[in-house]
């Protein structure tokens, strides 16, 4: 009886607070993406800077701060605990100590710098993404990533901070010869494979 109990108190928990549901608004514009989804325990700070493409998955337990702007393109994938954030006041509040809640004006090392995210980027589990970071098209950051500035297309990332460790390209060919029928869909939005 008991062991039931717990099903069904798991399966109820799962339907009401971790269900994820497609259409979501993008934030900026009010336009419907139909195929997007964000996960409810996902939190979103500054949410009128959240631009959003379609085709967007955002799992749970995430932290989005969009307060300087946050552009997610079409097909980007967040997966779980990541952290994307627009600004960072550790160095103003380390400089200016107990004054910092009280200053008037620009705060001395206080960076806020908005995000962008290309197309069809994925996110892995427990990264970071900086203030005034910029990922090209297809990016894959790998798990525990600390990503900050400029980010080439099709570029693997990894590392504190993240550095170029691959490129998607050379395993995206692999699978486009062994699912051919993918090919037009691949380069929709990639380009050829050279």
């Amino acid at each position: 009886m008991r062991a039931a109990l717990n099903r069904w108190r798991r399966r109820l928990w799962r339907w009401l607070f971790f269900r994820m549901l497609f259409a979501e608004r993008d934030p900026a514009s009010g336009a419907l993406r139909a195929a997007s989804r964000i996960a409810p325990s996902t939190c979103i700070e500054g949410e009128a800077g959240l631009q959003l493409a379609d085709h967007v998955f955002i799992g749970q337990f995430n932290f989005l701060e969009a307060s300087a702007g946050l552009r997610l393109g079409e097909g980007v994938q967040i997966t779980n605990f990541c952290s994307l954030v627009t600004h960072s006041s550790q160095r103003a509040q380390r400089l200016l100590g107990r004054a910092y809640v009280g200053w008037s004006g620009d705060k001395p090392g206080f960076k806020r710098a908005p995000i962008e995210i290309g197309p069809y980027c994925f996110i892995g589990p427990h990264s970071l993404i900086e203030a005034g970071s910029r990922l090209g098209k297809g990016v894959l950051v790998c798990a525990y990533a600390q990503v900050r500035g400029e980010v080439p297309d099709f570029a693997i990332v990894a590392g504190q901070p993240a550095q170029v460790v691959g490129d998607v390209r050379a395993g995206d060919a692999r699978w486009l010869d062994t699912h051919p029928e993918c090919r037009a869909h691949y380069e929709a939005w990639a380009g050829a494979l050279r």
